[in-house]
């Protein structure tokens, strides 16, 4: 069945619908990984978005739930130029088209992919809608109107829940802060021995502190960082670095991590997303490829990683606590940066 996509600057862009049938609203992107699409579908990351995929060829291996990062699809609606319907792997449990009518997300293929790049490339992310037909102009003010507002306390965890490590010995224990958490980032600390305690978003310091963690892991999440709704979580975080326990943030973490130290943060034009993003350590001059997915990036001059494509932020060093703007988890992508997790526990242990 035909369907449009209609852009906030008046373009529309003809395709047909895959997975769910319908309209919606929302911020559109696009992400340049060329796997990783189960990820990407289930990052809470993508909570309020419109996900394009910029490799013309998704859904090639399937579905692999082992390979959720989430229990929910994150992104509001899906964008592929090819949709795969004869998947082929070992582990496939289904087809793209089948695992996005199952969950009601609504999904687009056909359109000019190549084009939508260039557009937000040259324009910057932009509000969109997939409609059943063309746009009204009423339809194009209603569009720009669309914001993504209390993103984190949308896809936070509801209850405090535990992760054993994976050999059941415990060497340190973590208070993971989920602000829209990756599985992934649970996964690499258990890996390495730790005692996950998944906290919700709005958790106050002295009950994270009254389980005595060694350690305090800022996750990833959706959204604009410095969003009112974030206030009580920045001062949770100040009360947190008061305390003696090491803090590592990723991505929303390492945001809302600088704000809590007086740094400010910034929309990117069209942001970071994929599998492929160098970064430079300063303190080595050593470059590393990994994954990101975000769209706001802090402002500051002292960062212990730049992005060498942009020069933004992409790290800060506190001391005993640090944050990365990239996902060391490597959920999907690259893992040059997992050792990140193994500075993580060393600074607790000093």
């Amino acid at each position: 069945m035909t369907a449009y996509l209609a852009l906030e600057n008046g373009t529309v862009l003809k395709g047909e619908y895959f997975g769910a049938q319908g309209e919606i609203t929302g911020e559109v992107v696009f992400a340049t990984g060329m796997t990783g699409y189960l990820e990407t579908l289930t990052d809470q990351s993508y909570f309020g978005q419109i996900v394009m995929q910029t490799f013309p060829l998704i859904g090639n291996y399937g579905v692999i739930p082992p390979d959720f990062e989430s229990a929910n699809v994150g992104a509001r609606a899906y964008i592929v130029k090819h949709p795969c319907k004869n998947p082929s792997n070992f582990r496939c449990e289904g087809t793209l088209d089948a695992f996005l009518k199952e969950r009601n997300i609504i999904g687009l293929y056909g359109i000019d992919t190549r084009a939508l790049t260039r557009i937000i490339r040259e324009n910057g992310v932009m509000n969109g809608k997939i409609m059943s037909a063309p746009p009204a102009p009423k339809d194009i003010a209603e569009i720009k109107k669309y914001s993504i507002l209390n993103a984190v306390a949308s896809v936070s965890s509801r209850e405090i829940t535990k992760i054993l490590p994976d050999n059941s010995q415990v060497k340190k224990r973590v208070a993971l802060m989920d602000f829209g958490a990756k599985r992934g980032i649970a996964k690499a600390l258990a890996a390495r021995g730790c005692e996950v305690w998944i906290f919700p978003h709005d958790t106050s310091a002295q009950e994270i502190l009254k389980m005595k963690p060694d350690g305090i892991m800022l996750s990833n999440g959706p959204g604009d960082p410095a969003e009112k709704a974030n206030d009580k979580i920045i001062e949770t975080l100040r009360s947190l670095q008061k305390s003696s326990v090491t803090i590592f943030g990723i991505c929303l973490g390492h945001q809302l991590m600088a704000l809590s130290n007086g740094y400010a943060t910034k929309k990117l034009k069209f942001g970071h997303r994929g599998a492929n993003q160098p970064v430079k350590e300063i303190s080595t001059g050593r470059v590393y490829i990994t994954s990101q997915n975000h769209g706001y990036a802090v402002v500051a001059d002292n960062g212990s990683f730049v992005n060498v494509n942009d020069g933004t932020c992409e790290g800060l060093d506190y001391g005993k606590s640090f944050s990365v703007q990239f996902h060391p988890e490597a959920c999907g992508g690259p893992l040059d940066t997992s050792f990140l997790f193994d500075r993580f526990i060393e600074r607790m242990g000093k």
